[in-house]
């Protein structure tokens, strides 16, 4: 690919960015949301039409006309939403379209068809029974089908995954990348996009960093530190040291008090503190109640029992429209299910849950919705063309400042981040830990989800952790790192009492 470019609406895409791939090579390809990453394969794979520049592929000029297309010529996607059918077995999603069948085509042949796929999952050393519904496996078991089904192409030369372990465990990852290696192996390229650059040196040979719809440079991993692709990424140097200690005055306000509360299964007797100006992160394994607990305080989850205390008076929470009147603001892990209105405009969903104080008499005030937007469009430095700019074409970590935008707005004294950095990329969580120390520092007080240990350990002032529903331990920074965190992550009775609130 030479000097391609692409325009959307007037803005720059991809400005004479050029890329190759070599046969059996796996090739990151890693930049900030919006940089241009996907929009570059896309170009490759015939879903936009470039503006300008040209594509070489096996020697020879290349214009896709559409992803049939270029999957027919041997290039093909799987992109990070999976494109495919629930309902149907995995064999028949593996061939969907190329059905077998007996008596001439009369009649369809599931026998055959299991058959086929079969051996072709024999060929990828996948373990998937082909009668199985696809809805019933895991996503990594289901990231798999899709390979295959990409790889029953028999002519396939690259093979483009975006983001293809954001959804995966540890365990699936290794899996994955183990039919990667193989694929490499037998001559297929492969252009890996990820923002988890840990993975890169796991799995890649070289790497490409797009910057603002430019390339950056293009490295070969072996001589490449991650200090290095994240300068070329963000065009500075990002530091993710540890915090080292606690920035809490010892005698700051407890604005949050919970005790003994428990909501079903996954949170059961749950206490904690958390004081004016504080960050308190939640650690745990996935499935030991962090988000449950979050969910029971904001009102969204039925409370068993237990009692909240804010600013030092009982609190009555049974919904969230009763957590935002005490002053709580909950920015959910999903933040396009929960947090967002993604087909209506920043100016909108800032002001979604405050709309009674931009209201006169019936009527929305839209020069004051406007007036209010604007300032924390500014504030947070929520890059969009325009405050009527419809949510879902702003990146990932711009997506997130609107969130953060809508609850400062209805100034909430206490946020709920759950985590907050779950798909965007360094440069963006660089200013999403920016904003929410700049939080902390005016008062907030924050409690932080996260499943990424570093990020606990860089931005808390104590860590609560968590298993199977009970809180086993409270650490201060200065005595947390990750192994004390995994202790208590692993430990199936409550911790001692020195390590959890009174």
């Amino acid at each position: 690919m030479t000097d391609i470019d692409k325009s959307f609406t007037g803005v720059q895409a991809l400005k004479k960015v050029s890329f190759d791939l070599r046969r059996g090579e796996i090739h990151a390809l890693v930049g900030e949301n919006g940089a241009g990453k996907s929009t570059l394969m896309k170009v490759l794979t015939g879903i936009h039409d470039k503006d300008a520049g040209g594509i070489s592929y096996l020697g020879h000029p290349f214009n896709p006309r559409n992803p049939k297309h270029a999957l027919s010529l041997g290039i093909g996607i799987i992109h990070q939403e999976l494109n495919m059918m629930d309902h149907l077995t995995v064999a028949q999603n593996v061939y969907i379209g190329q059905e077998s069948t007996v008596l001439g085509g009369l009649f369809l042949s599931e026998k055959k068809q299991n058959r086929r796929t079969s051996e072709l999952f024999k060929r990828l050393n996948i373990n998937i029974n082909p009668s199985d519904r696809l809805g019933d496996l895991s996503v990594g078991k289901q990231q798999m089908v899709e390979i295959a089904k990409t790889v029953a192409n028999d002519n396939l030369q690259i093979l483009i995954l975006d983001e293809p372990t954001a959804a995966l465990t540890n365990r699936e990852i290794e899996e994955l990348f183990r039919i990667m290696r193989d694929l490499a192996s037998q001559g297929v390229a492969m252009v890996h996009i990820s923002h988890r650059l840990d993975e890169i040196e796991q799995i890649a040979d070289r790497v490409t960093v797009l910057r603002d719809g430019e390339n950056a440079g293009t490295r070969d991993v072996k001589d490449t530190s991650k200090a290095d692709i994240i300068k070329m990424m963000v065009g500075r140097a990002v530091f993710e040291q540890p915090k080292e200690a606690s920035r809490v005055p010892e005698d700051a306000e407890v604005v949050l008090r919970v005790r003994n509360l428990s909501a079903g299964r996954m949170v059961q007797n749950v206490s904690f503190d958390l004081h004016r100006g504080e960050i308190l992160g939640f650690a745990g394994l996935i499935g030991a109640g962090r988000t449950e607990t979050a969910r029971a305080v904001f009102g969204a989850d039925a409370i068993d029992s237990g009692h909240i205390e804010i600013h030092g008076k009982p609190a009555h929470i049974t919904s969230p429209e009763d957590a935002v009147r005490h002053g709580i603001g909950y920015l959910s892990e999903d933040r396009k299910r929960y947090g967002l209105a993604v087909k209506m405009s920043v100016s909108e969903n800032s002001v979604m849950a405050s709309y009674d104080r931009f209201s006169k008499a019936g009527f929305v005030q839209f020069g004051k919705v406007a007036r209010a937007t604007r300032e924390y469009v500014d504030k947070l430095n929520i890059r969009t063309p325009s405050i009527e700019q419809i949510i879902r074409n702003l990146s990932g970590g711009n997506q997130q400042k609107v969130v953060i935008a809508k609850w400062l707005i209805q100034d909430s004294d206490i946020l709920i981040f759950d985590e907050p950095t779950r798909g965007i990329d360094v440069g963006a969580k660089s200013e999403i830990y920016t904003l929410m120390n700049s939080l902390a520092e005016q008062g907030k007080a924050i409690i932080m989800i996260s499943s990424e240990l570093p990020e606990i350990l860089r931005m808390s002032d104590r860590v609560a952790v968590m298993c199977e529903g009970r809180l086993t331990g409270i650490l201060d920074i200065a005595e947390a790192d990750q192994e004390s965190i995994m202790h208590y992550a692993t430990m199936r009775e409550t911790g001692v009492a020195t390590h959890a609130e009174n």
